[in-house]
């Protein structure tokens, strides 16, 4: 599996998250067949490069271009909602050497020395609630709740918590939170990624549907934005209040229907299934 033809000269950057926004199990294929026709348009006509933006690890995210049937390659990854990948003339994906050993030199500097913040939190959490902490290899520390309601209160403990250790943050999906450092996440790697293209936010589209997704829709990284009718309510409510598109139909269709309206021009030609 490889990338498509790279255009001569990058005309815009699209950028889209894979679980629930791109990606729905409970369809087959998972990514709407017609995604990848739009997106090889595009690319012709109108010269844009693509990329995931996920909060999978770069072996899941592989995992997931088999499970869905990707007949080609995006341009780059963003892993974990921090670390970039390149793929080569091969299909092997290649890390952005600069930017993840900086994001990984900071992110190991940060919890060395919010040590003991994390040890209080772990206790809290331990000791008011039923959820999970967790501590792995490339992830320090991270927590899996019962259920959104859980999650919502160990939020709100957190914002209290950590609000003197200003480079301390998280980044949540459904019941699922992980540790980091504010400054690398997912819209800091998109301006990353137009940075290494040459482009500005002007030229970046997103759409995403969960929490972690608000940086990357916030307008100084992408001026084109976009969310799936499933979208939680406080990513519609950014995209409302920034005027971008929430779109009519969910996941994967919901991604066709936001690149027909900020590239498109026409009508819809991929709808939802009934």
């Amino acid at each position: 599996m490889h990338t498509l033809p790279a255009p001569p000269v990058p005309s815009a950057i699209l950028s889209f998250d894979f679980d629930g926004t791109l990606h729905f199990s409970g369809e087959s294929p998972p990514v709407p067949a017609d995604f990848f026709e739009i997106v090889r348009k595009l690319r012709e006509e109108q010269g844009v490069v693509w990329g995931i933006n996920t909060g999978r690890s770069m072996p899941q995210m592989v995992e997931g271009f088999i499970e869905s049937q990707f007949p080609f390659l995006p341009d780059w990854v963003v892993a974990r909602e921090r670390e970039i990948y390149f793929p080569n003339n091969f299909g092997r994906w290649l890390p952005h050497s600069e930017w993840n050993r900086r994001c990984e030199k900071e992110i190991h500097a940060l919890f060395k020395h919010s040590r003991k913040l994390l040890k209080k939190i772990r206790q809290e959490i331990e000791q008011s609630t039923g959820a999970q902490w967790l501590e792995m290899a490339g992830e320090p520390a991270g927590i899996i709740s019962q259920s959104e309601e859980e999650m919502e209160w160990i939020v709100g403990r957190l914002e209290t918590i950590i609000a003197a250790e200003p480079h301390l943050a998280w980044q949540r999906n459904s019941i699922y939170l992980r540790f980091g450092h504010r400054d690398f996440q997912k819209g800091s790697s998109l301006s990353q990624i137009a940075k290494h293209y040459g482009l500005t936010a002007a030229r970046c589209f997103a759409i995403g549907d969960s929490h972690n997704d608000l940086e990357m829709l916030d307008p100084a990284n992408a001026a084109m934005t976009a969310c799936p009718a499933n979208a939680i309510a406080e990513v519609r409510e950014k995209i409302a209040a920034t005027g971008g598109l929430i779109a009519r139909a969910a996941h994967g269709y919901g991604s066709i229907e936001a690149l027909y309206h900020y590239f498109g021009g026409g009508q819809i030609e991929g709808n939802s299934p009934s």
